[in-house]
């Protein structure tokens, strides 16, 4: 897999091999892993969390990140998952990627932060854009800490949880919010992601 972003390669090209996107546009985070691929096998119950209030399913999904993300987890010293503008977060009454790092949190005794990362622009839905490129654009500088709370990540090891992995651009854009804290290393682990042809891009 690709050493940065995680993505797997059809063949194995000897560790530390990036892929084509990470080359073109590298990432912010330092490392990215997820559970499995998102695709018609696990898409069914990724959305009845994220939509369908199935919060019984968080517990189960934060032990597999925990199984598959050990390695992460083992060098974090703060769990922060991927905010929910607060808008949508009245919405939805939730954020799934907070109930995935809460429940990891617990499994290791890590510290949970939910409050110092958040999203500052109503953005549209990513699953809107069409191309990486309008990721990017869409979420570029929508994410910052708090200045309050700065003090909390400065000179941490964060890890940087979400449910779906699809293009980076969002996790890309946490981790720079991150980093501008004073964050030196971020890890992200995701649930799932979209495994597309390397040329599609970050």
């Amino acid at each position: 897999m690709c050493s940065a972003c995680g993505m797997p390669f059809e063949i194995d090209p000897g560790e530390g091999t990036l892929c084509a996107a990470c080359l073109a546009y590298p990432p912010a985070f330092d490392r990215a892993r997820a559970v499995m691929r998102y695709d018609e096998a696990s898409r069914g119950l990724i959305l009845a969390l994220k939509w369908a209030d199935r919060l019984d399913l968080a517990p189960g999904f934060a032990r597999w990140l925990n199984r598959s993300g050990r390695a992460l987890i083992d060098e974090c010293d703060v769990i922060v998952p991927v905010p929910l503008h607060r808008f949508r977060l009245w919405q939805r009454r939730y954020n799934q990627s907070a109930l995935l790092a809460k429940g990891i949190a617990r499994l290791n005794n890590k510290t949970f932060d939910a409050l110092s990362l958040t999203r500052t622009r109503h953005t549209p839905s990513q699953g809107e854009m069409t191309s990486a490129k309008a990721r990017r654009r869409n979420v570029k500088g929508a994410f910052a800490v708090k200045p309050s709370r700065a003090g909390r990540l400065a000179g941490k090891s964060v890890l940087l949880v979400d449910d779906v992995f699809t293009t980076g651009a969002t996790l890309n854009a946490c981790a720079k919010a991150l980093k501008a804290a004073g964050a030196t290393h971020i890890s992200v682990l995701a649930l799932a992601r979209v495994v597309r042809a390397i040329s599609d891009g970050a």
